[in-house]
């Protein structure tokens, strides 16, 4: 008996011994993970959540950016919703903007991703052509481009005068201002154009052989197979470029600084100036909230809606 107790004594020494060791093996395995990882970190932590936390701080006072911050608690958004009639104007023209430009720029860049979805001769090189707008697209370079284009001496008033057309100056009138700034960033859709490719490639050959064998045209296709299953892809892309145009600011800052008239104030182009020409910081500190806590909404509103329209094959189709 006594010999059976110490034998069982001797193995529970021993399997705290080996946890004990186990669990040394553990840490170590995630202190080098946290060593590894420890540059991202740091940047994530002083370069993203200290200036977060900051401005947070500055939305509750009055900061010029020379004098020390005071606290005046909600007057900044107080003023914001009662008091400052370019605030809802910098809301309307954003919301404007990526309600029309946003559905746009997917439907082309599907588009395009469809006419390339096949291996033709030379479909790489077009690809490219095709992908460099999203590069190059916010750079000043581009925008003086644009704004020379559609100008009143512009090749776009040149066109139209070869056909005896009148043009107009369309980046100073307020009728196609925010045109002009759309058809800019829907010229850039390479990006979502090739996200949508990848997707293209992972749907199965069989299905569409499946449904030619059916009787079933290309257009039918397109929308019974191709768009089911690509909606992940469209879900992902409508995520990223709706976070996108919300915060669009080179274009108008660039092109038209707002205007003319307000009517391509961008929210984000209101808050630069509120914070860099007004030096109001503690007020534009509480615009980019504001503007943090839009972006959310819309993109819990679109995470909510995914489940009646987005298609996961390995979840049935839910």
């Amino acid at each position: 008996m006594r010999t059976e107790t110490t034998s069982v004594s001797y193995k529970k020494v021993i399997t705290e011994k080996t946890d004990v060791e186990a669990k040394k093996r553990n840490l170590k395995k995630e202190l080098i993970a946290y060593a590894f990882i420890s540059p991202w970190l740091l940047g994530f932590l002083g370069f993203v959540v200290g200036p977060m936390i900051a401005s947070l701080y500055l939305s509750f006072t009055n900061y010029d950016l020379l004098s020390t911050p005071t606290w005046v608690g909600l007057d900044n958004y107080m003023n914001m919703f009662t008091n400052d009639a370019r605030f809802w104007t910098a809301l309307k023209v954003t919301f404007t903007f990526v309600f029309i430009s946003v559905p746009l720029k997917l439907t082309f860049a599907l588009f395009i991703a469809t006419l390339f979805a096949k291996n033709y001769r030379g479909v790489g090189i077009y690809r490219t052509v095709y992908y460099v707008p999203s590069i190059i697209g916010g750079s000043v370079a581009v925008a003086v481009m644009w704004k020379q284009l559609f100008g009143l001496d512009g090749a776009i008033n040149g066109v139209l005068g070869y056909f005896g057309i009148e043009g107009t100056n369309y980046i100073a009138d307020p009728d196609f201002a925010l045109s002009t700034l759309i058809i800019l960033v829907v010229w850039q859709f390479g990006s979502p154009m090739l996200i949508f490719l990848a997707g293209l490639k992972q749907i199965p050959s069989e299905l569409y052989e499946a449904a030619a064998v059916d009787g079933a045209n290309r257009v039918s296709q397109f929308f019974r197979i191709t768009m089911p299953m690509l909606t992940p892809v469209i879900f992902f892309n409508l995520i990223m470029q709706m976070v996108s145009g919300f915060m669009t600011f080179t274009q108008s800052f660039l092109i038209t600084s707002g205007g003319p008239l307000d009517r391509t104030l961008f929210y984000a182009v209101y808050l630069y100036e509120k914070g860099f020409t007004h030096f109001q910081m503690g007020y534009a500190s509480a615009m980019a909230w504001i503007l943090l806590l839009i972006v959310a909404a819309f993109t819990a509103l679109v995470f909510r809606s995914s489940s009646t329209w987005v298609y996961y094959e390995s979840e049935g189709g839910k």
